[in-house]
């Protein structure tokens, strides 16, 4: 990959993440609010917030993370099934994604019970979207950790075309004759 087209599809990737990070903690926000808030219309607008929050930025970030990091690892020398770390974060990506898009569908039922103006308020305060918030924070910063860290360990694939790069390397120093 050309270096401006890497840079380019790096610094979408980090924005995407960060991004998706950022939606992420509003998430913890919104939820702290709406248990905590003793206005209705607070507590009812945090919950009806959330279904064109989660679809139009969560998941649209999430899957802009997925994407970027794909082309980034394979237009890289780390590649995609070269180093360990690599694919963990793939892994984390992959599964935090789909868990997003099945989390997603259960906002709808909290924001169309508070919608309900005959809903009591206990009814409507909802505990999971912070708890599965904090723990979406807390594997995206694990995603993260392996990104800046880049804990050493080839797969056996890296370590087979690490083999094969050293053994084209000796044959080219060596004098033909």
């Amino acid at each position: 990959m050309p270096p401006r087209v890497r840079r380019f599809v790096l610094a979408a990737h980090i924005t995407t993440t960060v991004g998706w990070l950022g939606a992420v903690a509003a998430f913890i926000a919104l939820s702290v609010i709406g248990l905590t808030s003793q206005d209705t219309q607070t507590v009812r607008a945090v919950y009806l917030v959330m279904e064109p929050a989660a679809w139009y930025v969560l998941v649209p970030l999430a899957f802009a993370a997925l994407l970027s990091g794909l082309v980034q690892s394979l237009g890289t020398r780390w590649g995609l099934f070269r180093h360990y770390w690599v694919l963990f974060k793939l892994l984390i990506v992959v599964v935090a994604t789909s868990y997003l898009l099945m989390y997603t569908q259960t906002f709808g039922a909290m924001a169309g019970l508070a919608a309900n103006p005959e809903a009591e308020l206990g009814v409507v305060r909802n505990t999971s979207p912070f708890l599965h918030a904090v723990l979406a924070l807390l594997i995206l910063l694990t995603a993260v950790a392996l990104s800046v860290y880049k804990p050493r360990g080839l797969t056996p694939y890296g370590r087979r075309k690490q083999a094969e790069a050293q053994t084209a390397t000796r044959r080219r120093r060596q004098p033909s004759g």
